[in-house]
């Protein structure tokens, strides 16, 4: 199980070179207040002076340190090849190879490389510094020593100081992959403690929480550390660690960490012998070691899942981005027919891409001749906009000077001409959202189905042209068909039409049984002949010319004026609405009464006849309107778009301007590469891990 630490620092190695932080890596991230002493808990572990020390805020950028325990022979055997002098050295990502072996240029390094970036006034930056440490006298371990918790600015630290540490700490120790190394002084009550604070926070269970008790040699005289470190005052699941730090005395007196360290052991044992074998640097440097050891064997299966996952992703991303482009002429070629069929796929519901959200392409084009214009037709009333007294007006006009016997032909022609043209304007509305339609289809196309096409803007752009103009000039060729139709309608109104002539024999069977019922449904007491002779003459004034016809206006005109001057209506003589004054100089005009029998009759034949020709005319519109579309638009636009796109596009002239890339997609494609190629190489490292590794 010595081998899955190594295992981690390789994965950390590999993704630090392209500089991601998708993967969340089994890390111990060390959280305290300011000088609580950190930094000196680290150097303990690391056994040598590496970190910048001092009074007020010292770590200012995240620093992950991960140590590596060589063996003697391997020291040996590196040292050779790499000509180093030592058996101990590190070496900063930043660097790159650069070897150090002196550990004073490490921490001039350190502090050289905070001030680059976080500037030399107490500011900070949430950049790691990534260090690696070579010994033969340090344990496995992966460390993330961070800035310590502030309340107050000073220097150039802006005044949100307190919130920016913070959430720096909090990027760190949210990973659940993380433990956390939580370090209180023990000259400060622990129920104060910020680190086990924040910890608590995020790991409310305790679960991934180890507490590090420091300065235990500075307590008050007269108390100790007994409750804490026995877990009674704040019980830690991973329980608590008591160490002693160097001073800043033995610090400036160059006091190793080695003697430091036999101190420490020297001072537990006098201070706290029943505790002494459970506290101190090298149990805590072993704790850490086997805490580590554990959680990345909880945590590799779940680490090898998304690494997997995250590689069959940028695959796919990489594939969607495309190769550079070699022979431009076949790609511009394979771009032009793949979208033109991509088009053609979307009208004709073949496509891969099956937009799920709402209708699309060809079955949008199908609601609208079915569901929309079908409907609006429906809704279109036949009668619609014709009054009784546009019929009756339309009979008279027809007839002339001459009083008709019969209902004129001319007026039915004329009135359901007038119907009919009222199905022109859905129609064309029906052309306009097809071709809207086809317009919506190449946006559809574009970001869905040819995601190639993204790569070269120019190109998508002209290819959007070309479809755009090609639609353009379908459509007022199919404007005009779908016009003709109507027109074809109005040219000639075929009375002879068999489904006519079918209701045209059984309304006049209705008309003859009504006229039954009137007859039978007359009182006793009027004779039938007397009634009968009755609407005979109301029949007859109609169609006689001579004066008693006016006379007998002029008597109902009389009858009824009493009541259009009590209602105080203004007269228009003229109009065929109003007739409330009859001069004999005036034009005939119908006036404001009750119809005769035989007006009735005449505008009921005339309104049942425009009727069924209307619905006979709205069937072949609704009908021969879509098929129009469909020749005209659609099926034309299908046909002739591949060849259109390669007669308007494929010219050499053209073709590096159109395959020039958008300016990001290299650096994206390159970018995908790289982190592509860590995430295969991060699989490599942990297939080589075997099951036995682990226990």
């Amino acid at each position: 199980m010595e081998a899955l630490i190594p295992v981690i620092n390789k994965l950390q190695d590999v993704f630090n070179t392209v500089g991601a932080d998708i993967i969340q890596l089994p890390q111990i991230a060390v959280v305290g207040t300011q000088s609580s002493g950190k930094s000196s808990v680290l150097e303990s572990l690391v056994g040598r002076d590496l970190l910048p020390r001092g009074t007020g805020i010292v770590t200012r950028r995240p620093l992950i340190l991960q140590l590596v325990h060589i063996d003697p022979e391997d020291r040996r055997k590196t040292s050779e090849e790499n000509g180093i002098d030592g058996e101990e050295w590190g070496k900063f990502l930043h660097t790159k190879s650069k070897i150090y072996t002196d550990f004073d240029d490490i921490r001039q390094e350190i502090e050289a490389e905070t001030e680059r970036i976080s500037g030399n006034n107490k500011g900070i930056s949430d950049e790691p510094i990534h260090l690696k440490i070579f010994s033969p006298h340090v344990v496995n371990l992966t460390l993330v020593d961070l800035p310590g918790i502030t309340k107050v600015p000073v220097g150039d630290q802006p005044k949100d100081i307190e919130i920016q540490i913070r959430d720096l700490i909090l990027k760190y120790i949210s990973n659940p992959n993380s433990i956390i190394l939580a370090v209180t002084a023990a000259n400060t009550d622990m129920a104060t403690s910020e680190a086990l604070k924040v910890a608590r926070e995020v790991d409310p269970d305790g679960r991934r929480t180890l507490a590090v008790v420091t300065k235990l040699d500075l307590m008050d005289a007269g108390t100790d550390a007994m409750d804490v470190l026995m877990g009674r005052v704040i019980p830690v699941k991973l329980g608590l660690i008591g160490v002693v730090n160097r001073s800043q005395l033995d610090i400036n007196n160059r006091k190793t960490v080695s003697d430091a360290i036999r101190d420490e052991y020297a001072f537990l044992q006098k201070k706290y012998p029943s505790l002494a074998n459970r506290n101190g640097t090298k149990y805590l440097a072993r704790t850490l070691n086997r805490l580590l050891m554990h959680h990345i064997r909880d945590c590799l299966p779940e680490l090898k899942t998304r690494i997997n996952v995250l590689a069959a992703q940028y695959q796919s991303l990489l594939s969607s981005y495309g190769e550079p482009v070699e022979d431009k002429s076949a790609t511009l070629l394979q771009l032009i027919t793949k979208f033109a069929a991509e088009y053609c796929h979307t009208i004709e519901g073949t496509a891969k891409y099956i937009e799920t959200a709402e209708l699309c392409g060809g079955a949008r084009i199908c609601y609208i001749f079915h569901e929309t214009f079908g409907r609006t037709l429906e809704s279109v009333d036949p009668l619609g906009g014709l009054t009784t007294i546009d019929v009756l007006t339309a009979i008279r006009n027809a007839t002339g000077p001459r009083p008709a016997l019969f209902v004129p032909e001319v007026s039915f022609e004329l009135l359901v001409k007038r119907q009919v043209k009222r199905l022109e304007e859905p129609s064309l509305r029906c052309v306009e959202l097809v071709h809207e339609e086809m317009q919506r289809i190449i946006q559809h196309c574009s970001n869905y189905s040819t995601q190639e096409l993204l790569r070269f803007p120019k190109l998508h752009d002209a290819i959007v042209e070309v479809v755009t103009s090609l639609l353009r000039k379908r459509l007022p060729v199919t404007n005009e068909m779908v016009h003709n139709l109507v027109a074809i309608e109005l040219a000639y109104i075929n009375t002879k039409h068999p489904d006519f002539a079918d209701a045209c024999g059984l309304m006049n069977n209705n008309i003859e049984e009504q006229r039954r019922n009137r007859m039978r449904d007359l009182p006793s007491a009027v004779p039938r002949d007397k009634a009968a002779a009755g609407g005979s003459q109301s029949v007859g004034d109609q169609a006689d010319g001579g004066t008693g016809n006016w006379r007998g206006m002029l008597r109902k005109s009389e009858d009824g004026m009493s009541v259009d001057k009590a209602m105080s209506q203004p007269s228009f003589p003229a109009s065929p609405q109003k007739g409330n004054a009859i001069n004999l100089l005036d034009v005939p005009v119908p006036v404001s009464r009750k119809l005769s029998a035989r007006e009735q009759r005449d505008c009921e034949v005339i309104e049942r006849l425009i009727k069924s020709y209307f619905l006979i005319v709205r069937k072949n519109i609704q009908d021969s309107v879509p098929k129009a579309v469909m020749h005209f638009l659609v099926n034309h636009v299908k046909d002739c778009l591949q060849s259109e796109l390669v007669g308007q596009l494929y010219k050499a002239g053209l073709l590096d301007d159109l395959l020039t890339e958008s300016e990001d997609m290299a650096q994206r494609r390159y970018e995908a590469a790289d982190m592509l190629k860590a995430l295969q190489k991060a699989s490599q490292v942990i297939a080589e891990i075997r099951e036995t590794h682990l226990w």
